[in-house]
């Protein structure tokens, strides 16, 4: 405890030690999960430039982006090709990546979104979330868009892809929005994919989201948006396995990482969880979770390990969410070794969060939520430790809380809240709540540590 004391104050300075580029500098011999898609290098390389593109921030490139991939199609080279992004400003509407193919963005190059809702094409919603996730009907697709690829990178010396947001996220503030808005990258139904070394910068909605994906890296990212900003989580990876998220610093105007399946009679249907999905030393900020699995968990979460994870000026340290409505699961889950700073609520395990698409849910559709383990959790700044409230009809089991120490930003007791869940908490500060306490669910944390 006194070891993160000490290191608070200095949590600015640290952040400047470790990111180098916009990328963490990783130890070596440091805990990883990148190797499951292995980084490799392309003999045939083109620029964007050999295709008409021009740098100059005012030129629209969308075609000389189509161009450039549609050669890459053509030419199929063996062991793919690299796309070349030189230093410039890249204005361009949404366009979609190939297979067996690197976009590189060099140091200074900015791949930036026009905001002409002209060049944003519209396309089906998800069949896991039955409509926009905003709005009914389709949705905008992604300024990086891909479906059913392998081999992808995306990479480079820390160049930037901008969404230039502020038109959508006033759009959304107004009302005026007609569909739901644009991701900054999505990738559907793809594997073997490495996102890496680039900078992820104001995105319409959710920036980098992973959906019916597998063998997914995103590793030395840099995720930026306002804190005011809506909906701009980090990465989603959605109904997605075999998922390795590290070495990143995100700071936007929600969920840092959120974990995700699917959405009420959609989501149970499409049936499709997401598993196997690791978080490691992610820092950053915003006003909502900084890591969160939910709300939209009807294909089911399991096999979710984080750990490492620095979280400040934040709303909720972790947030494990759902519905009546939802269905699906969330099991084995561990989240550990987690350092909060200036935090809202360190911890909140919901069974009342979020909405539903449409009237044809069934609200007896409950999830099941078993075998959640947090532990080695330090906290300072802290308002409220937590709550745990499960669902009177399905209620949370096997939460085991071990070695959390949390210290509260008040001058009287302020206890945990929790209903309708059970489970064990061991050295837990401020003392956890009744339900956690009885001698089964010690036993039960013990044997599960």
């Amino acid at each position: 405890m006194v070891r993160w004391l000490l290191v608070v104050p200095a949590l600015v300075a640290v952040l400047l030690a470790v990111l180098k580029g916009g990328a963490f500098v990783v130890a070596e011999g440091e805990a990883t999960c990148s190797g499951i898609v292995p980084m490799k290098s392309r003999e045939k390389m083109v620029s964007i430039a050999d295709f008409g593109g021009v740098g100059d921030g005012k030129t629209l490139n969308t075609a000389a982006f189509e161009s450039a991939i549609s050669h890459i199609v053509q030419q199929n080279a063996p062991g793919g090709t690299h796309l070349h992004i030189p230093a410039g400003v890249w204005l361009t509407g949404a366009f979609n990546l190939t297979s067996h193919m690197t976009l590189f963005l060099a140091k200074d190059a900015v791949i930036k979104a026009t905001q002409d809702t002209s060049n944003w094409p519209l396309i089906d919603p998800l069949p896991s979330y039955g409509r926009g996730r905003e709005l009914p009907g389709g949705r905008y697709m992604s300024l990086i868009h891909g479906n059913g690829l392998r081999d992808v990178i995306i990479t480079g010396e820390n160049g930037t892809i901008d969404g230039q947001g502020d038109m959508w996220w006033n759009m959304w503030r107004q009302k005026t929005l007609r569909f739901t808005r644009p991701n900054l990258l999505e990738l559907m139904h793809s594997t073997d994919v490495i996102i890496s070394n680039v900078v992820f910068q104001d995105s319409p909605f959710w920036n980098i989201h992973p959906v019916y994906c597998s063998n997914v890296v995103v590793k030395n990212v840099t995720i930026l948006a306002p804190y005011d900003s809506p909906n701009t989580d980090g990465v989603d990876p959605d109904s997605s396995m075999n998922v390795c998220i590290e070495d990143c610093y995100i700071s936007t105007g929600d969920d840092l990482v959120a974990v995700k399946s699917g959405w009420d009679e959609y989501g149970i249907a499409y049936a499709r969880p997401s598993s196997g999905i690791t978080v490691r030393r992610v820092t950053g900020s915003n006003q909502f979770a900084g890591i969160a699995i939910g709300s939209e968990t009807s294909g089911g979460i399991e096999n979710v390990f984080a750990e490492n994870l620095d979280i400040f000026d934040s709303g909720i340290g972790i947030h494990i969410k759902t519905n009546s409505g939802r269905g699906g699961f969330i099991r084995n889950i561990t989240i550990s070794d987690v350092n909060l700073n200036n935090v809202r609520k360190a911890l909140k395990i919901s069974g009342k969060a979020g909405d539903h698409p449409d009237d044809g849910y069934d609200p007896n559709a409950l999830p099941v939520v078993d075998g959640l383990t947090i532990k080695n959790v330090w906290g300072v700044g802290v308002r409220q430790p937590g709550s745990i409230q499960g669902i009177k009809d399905s209620p949370f089991t096997h939460i085991c809380l071990s070695n959390v120490t949390l210290k509260v930003n008040s001058s009287r007791e302020v206890p945990w809240t929790c209903a309708d869940v059970s489970g064990g908490a061991l050295e837990v500060q401020p003392s956890p709540c009744a339900e956690l306490t009885s001698v089964n669910g010690v036993r039960f944390c013990t044997n599960a540590l």
